[in-house]
């Protein structure tokens, strides 16, 4: 479980978007404590103007051994020679540590098709001719993928998929349409909050981008939610979507994405009030979601 291409990421790992607001001292000190804690994976998005590589490269020069998965790197913020070019530098200063995620969004033009788009830019890297040395480990790299195509996409043209917030059904359908060797990452978020209506509005408002984004509405239609689910926030949706509950609650639904077919799980805890940290929860899963020891 959690290996790609013989990279073991372990079952379990940890997805922010703390780090891209807080300063390079704070998130220096919490990873270094997250990776003496036991957890072997870090993923990180590219959202609010922290570049995607740069930030891959901060988190690793700041620990020895965390790997760390760029969750995503969207091709828009840089062309494709310049993202091969860097995570064959962090392949080769970090052997068997990092992992480049592709991803579509971003800012595309109106009427760019995302499987065209994906498409060429793989096409763009791949065809590279590079004066740059070569790593001795490989340079690995996912893609994020929801539909049919583009998980047949990342089955034939990277290691494998990375998905985001979906439920433990498209698991299944990502894991028969990857296949039994293709690498699967299922991010999914997590609140601890036991008070139904105030874990559903919390998890409703985080979700309120995702629900009214024509991208996502898309992804939510195929995962089989009405028109009205999507647009209300429905209890069915928002549980599915954001695991909230006790400790106990969280790590059983945590467990389901794994036993349908996912190699590993990012987990996002979410309801952080601003200016805090997610540390106490991190904790908090690592004692109950790394084996004794450490090592996820």
């Amino acid at each position: 479980m959690g290996s790609i291409d013989g990279l073991d990421l372990g079952t379990f790992g940890l997805y922010t978007f703390d780090f891209e607001v807080q300063p390079a001292a704070l998130i220096r000190e919490s990873v270094q404590e997250l990776e003496e804690r036991g957890w072997r994976a870090l993923w990180v998005p590219e959202l609010l103007g922290r570049d995607a590589l740069t930030h891959a490269g901060y988190l690793l020069s700041s620990t020895e051994r965390m790997r760390v998965v760029n969750g995503i790197a969207q091709i828009w913020s840089r062309g494709a020679r310049w993202a091969y070019g860097a995570a064959l530098l962090l392949a080769d200063a970090y052997p068997d540590r990092h992992v480049l995620g592709l991803g579509f969004g971003g800012g595309q033009g109106p009427g760019t098709k995302p499987l065209a788009a994906m498409t060429a830019y793989l096409d763009e890297m791949d065809a590279v001719e590079t004066p740059n040395p070569l790593p001795k480990t490989p340079m690995r790299r996912i893609m994020a993928a929801y539909g049919p195509k583009m998980l047949e996409l990342a089955r034939e043209r990277t290691a494998g998929a990375q998905t985001y917030h979906v439920n433990v059904a498209h698991t299944a359908q990502a894991r028969e349409i990857l296949g039994p060797n293709a690498f699967l990452g299922v991010e999914h978020a997590v609140l601890f909050e036991s008070d139904p209506d105030r874990a559903r509005a919390i998890a409703r408002m985080h979700l309120h981008v995702y629900l009214n984004s024509p991208y996502n509405i898309a992804k939510f239609r195929r995962l089989g939610y009405s028109e009205k689910e999507i647009a209300d926030g429905s209890d069915r949706i928002v549980d599915d979507l954001v695991f909230w509950g006790d400790l106990d609650t969280i790590v059983e639904k945590l467990h389901a994405h794994v036993e349908a077919g996912a190699d590993h799980v990012a987990v996002q805890v979410i309801g952080i009030e601003p200016g805090e940290s997610a540390m106490p929860y991190w904790r908090m899963l690592g004692e109950a979601l790394l084996p004794q020891g450490g090592d996820s």
